[in-house]
């Protein structure tokens, strides 16, 4: 094996999106779940192909490649404005176990400058676990996929007073939307700090339907929302997994003024009903692990974990000789 080589670039060439697809997919094959989200694969694919005039968040992808081909991954999310930065990587089954890993790692510690590092580790995976042991994270924040079967009761939903109930219009709604995104999720390190952009980049999507994504509004203000997805059975998603049409409570959001009023509850169920109308057996979401009011709602309408991921976290150090190289060494 010659000397594993990481290339760091703001965005990578259509050719390169490619081959580190083909390298998450045979991770999802082997250890059946997708080793990337959603928001890095979109980041990866689309703004790859495109000049957003700098509408993005700043972020950094890394390439790692082994004999001329690409063996590893890893994507940063630099913080803006908090203190903390984000990633995810994945090494191709085949080359596991010669520290690459470790060297992505490191990579991006050292590409964090200096900021608290978060990690996913989708599946929480013994391995990733191991990993992260190794290079000094520790857990400290858990996402359980929970999921339900779409037939049997579903009560009608009850908006509270003064509350209507409509969909998404592209186009019009998308400025409201992200600002009250941002504030039902204004705690949420990843959710609530999406943009325009980031919303613009789902409207593409070929999943996205408008009819879906429905608005609860009172006194002429969005008040809370629930956006519906469809994954396609027998389609790869964007991490080469594979399965049944299955419907997804894709993100459900509440104004804080009206977090207990029953509204979570009334557009959980207008958006279960949707999806049950489109002929779906069954639906999922994911939710923190320690959001005790909505596991408890999700639990009471017969949703149970199935799943879950885990988000590691190291503090900032400097580079030091023991650090995890940029290079593989252990």
């Amino acid at each position: 094996m010659s000397q594993p080589r990481i290339t760091g670039t703001e965005r990578l060439t259509a050719a390169q999106v490619t081959a580190v697809l083909a390298v998450a997919a045979a991770a999802a094959a082997a250890d059946a779940v997708a080793p990337l989200s959603e928001h890095v694969l979109l980041h990866m694919r689309d703004d790859s192909a495109e000049d957003d005039g700098g509408a993005r968040a700043p972020a950094r992808e890394f390439l790692l490649t082994v004999d001329g081909e690409t063996a590893g991954y890893a994507h940063l999310d630099l913080p803006v404005p908090g203190p903390d930065a984000g990633g995810e990587l994945v090494v191709h089954p085949a080359r596991r176990g010669q520290g690459l890993g470790r060297a992505l790692v490191g990579e991006l510690t050292v590409a964090a400058g200096g900021h608290v590092l978060r990690l996913w580790a989708h599946g929480d995976l013994p391995a990733a676990a191991g990993l992260a042991a190794r290079t000094g994270f520790e857990r400290f924040r858990a996402l359980w996929q929970m999921r339900r079967p779409l037939r049997g009761r579903l009560d009608e939903p009850r908006l509270p007073a003064g509350h209507t109930l409509r969909t998404f219009v592209p186009g019009q709604d998308e400025d409201e939307w992200v600002s009250l995104n941002g504030r039902a999720f204004a705690k949420h390190p990843e959710q609530g700090a999406w943009t325009r952009h980031d919303l613009e980049l789902r409207e593409r999507e070929p999943w996205f339907d408008p009819a879906g994504l429905f608005i609860a509004e009172a006194g002429g203000r969005m008040t809370g929302f629930h956006w519906t997805k469809v994954h396609q059975g027998g389609e790869p998603d964007l991490g080469g997994n594979r399965e049944d049409r299955l419907g997804e409570v894709y993100v459900l959001g509440v104004d804080p003024a009206g977090q207990g009023s029953g509204l979570g509850r009334a557009l959980t169920l207008a958006g279960l009903r949707y999806l049950r109308g489109l002929g779906l057996a069954e639906v999922m979401l994911y939710a923190d692990e320690d959001n005790g009011p909505a596991i408890r709602m999700y639990e009471a309408l017969g949703f149970t974990r199935t799943r879950t991921d885990a988000m590691y976290r190291r503090p900032p150090r400097r580079p030091r000789g023991d650090d995890p190289p940029a290079s593989p060494g252990g």
